[in-house]
């Protein structure tokens, strides 16, 4: 039984990474997502299971403590954390997966301290990438966390010598680890070096602006799941390095993908401080100040909508933040009982993570085929009767194909502006994230809808049902 078990273990895992890849697959498609959430559940569930039967493991009762005091806060988080609270909940959950791996690097460094074997080279040197990682995925997206929180700005904070203050944390970091490479039993040094990480993380995500959050939360997530590797290198377990290389590998594709879609380079994003602009500087902003726009009230905007052949309904961060999505579902059902082809279109960056339209929606049960990506839906506007955009704003602007001095050009967007008509629902004129001013609101075929999306577009609703 004793011979069986270490095989039984590493095949127990082997089962659970492939389920991790299997779960993955199925996150790909917003039709399979939930069914690809449980199946690497379940594969979670098997590599505790088989972790939990490791006779290294000595104290059950710590375990199972945890596991239950854990369990119970994820529950009730996931019970009482709105849709649009989720960006937040996901900057919580890296910043927690980035301190968990962190920790195990410096529980077996106090471990090997107190023992009288030397510290092995290759778990030194995991240790101290593990603390780097861990440590900057923590703070870091503990910050990002509190800018979507609305508990620190969401601007960029930049000040005098940042980038030379950040070289000198990164210099006393490598100073420190190589001082530890050598004399791998400095405690002192050791902490400092994990104080030095936990502040290069504040240091990481304190110039970057909200509008790059989603790229942000993304990059935090992949190195989340490198710092679980690092750790599993340090405790020398292969589901801990299977796992998070996984999770480091495609939060590195998404990362990518949401550059793409802003069509900026990852340095641009973490190093330019985007979205420091604001609409009171620049030509466009200037030019647009003298521009006139067209206002209507819910009973054109229902007029214009109810009559139409088909409708292109492009959800942004605004509709978030009103919670409106029901009230869209609402409003796209009842112009389908009219006849109405409704569509929605969903820009990658649109809203604060990832996918984040995509999630409000389905909480709403918009049938996954009526959601269209910005590269299906674009050759489809000059087709649409009505686009009414519900809260987006730079990822319609069409400075991004027109205005070269735009901070925006060359992002892919939305291309609302080629549909026969467009209904823009807005609090007010205010920039976006982008700090720009959009010549979308001031088309010839733009007509603006002013208020919360949510009183709006009940309001729409109430309108349609009357024609």
């Amino acid at each position: 039984m004793s011979d069986f078990l270490p095989t039984g273990i590493q095949l127990t895992y082997l089962v659970a990474a492939s389920l991790f890849i299997l779960g993955l697959k199925k996150l790909g498609s917003p039709a399979t997502a939930r069914n690809g959430n449980l199946v690497a559940a379940v594969g979670m569930l098997l590599a505790v299971v088989a972790t939990m039967l490791d006779q290294q493991v000595l104290n059950y009762e710590m375990i199972l403590i945890g596991l239950a005091i854990g369990s119970i806060i994820g529950a009730i988080a996931a019970y009482k954390v709105q849709m649009t609270e989720m960006p937040q909940m996901v900057g919580l959950l890296n910043g927690l997966g980035g301190a968990s791996s962190a920790l195990i690097a410096v529980a077996e460094f106090w471990r090997l301290l107190g023992s009288s074997q030397p510290i092995p080279l290759d778990v030194n040197i995991s240790m101290l990438l593990d603390v780097l990682i861990g440590g900057v995925t923590l703070t870091g997206s503990f910050l990002a966390f509190a800018k979507l929180q609305g508990l620190v700005s969401g601007t960029p904070i930049t000040f005098p010598l940042q980038q030379p203050f950040n070289l000198l944390l990164l210099g006393s970091y490598l100073a420190g680890s190589a001082y530890l490479i050598i004399s791998p039993d400095s405690l002192p040094i050791f902490l400092a070096v994990v104080a030095v990480s936990l502040v290069l993380g504040v240091m990481f995500v304190l110039p970057i602006g909200g509008g790059d959050m989603p790229v942000v939360i993304s990059l935090l997530n992949s190195l989340s799941g490198v710092a679980a590797a690092a750790a599993g290198f340090v405790v020398m377990n292969n589901m801990l390095i299977i796992a998070g290389a996984l999770v480091g590998a495609s939060g590195l594709i998404l990362t990518e993908i949401m550059c793409k879609a802003m069509n900026r380079s990852l340095f641009s994003v973490l190093f330019s401080a985007f979205g420091s602009v604001t609409t009171a500087s620049g030509g466009a902003a200037a030019g647009a100040s003298n521009q006139t726009v067209r206002s209507i009230d819910p009973e054109e905007g229902a007029m214009m909508l109810g009559y139409a052949r088909s409708v292109v309904i492009v959800p942004g961060y605004g509709m978030a933040v009103a919670q409106a999505q029901h009230s869209v579902r609402e409003l796209a059902d009842q112009l389908e009982r009219m006849g109405v082809d409704v569509k929605y279109a969903i820009h990658p960056v649109a809203g604060r993570m990832p996918g984040h339209m995509n999630v409000l929606l389905a909480e709403a049960n918009v049938a996954y085929t009526q959601l269209y990506d910005m590269e299906d839906i674009n050759p489809q506007f000059e087709q649409a009767d009505v686009a009414l955009v519900i809260g987006a704003n730079d990822v319609v602007n069409p400075a991004a194909r027109s205005d070269a001095n735009s901070p925006i050009y060359g992002m892919p967007i939305l291309e609302v502006d080629k549909a026969k008509q467009t209904i823009v629902i807005k609090r007010g004129m205010s920039a976006g994230f982008a700090g720009v001013d959009n010549e979308l609101f001031y088309k010839d075929k733009t007509t603006m809808l002013f208020g919360s999306a949510k009183d709006m577009v009940a309001k729409l609703v109430s309108e349609v049902k009357q024609l």
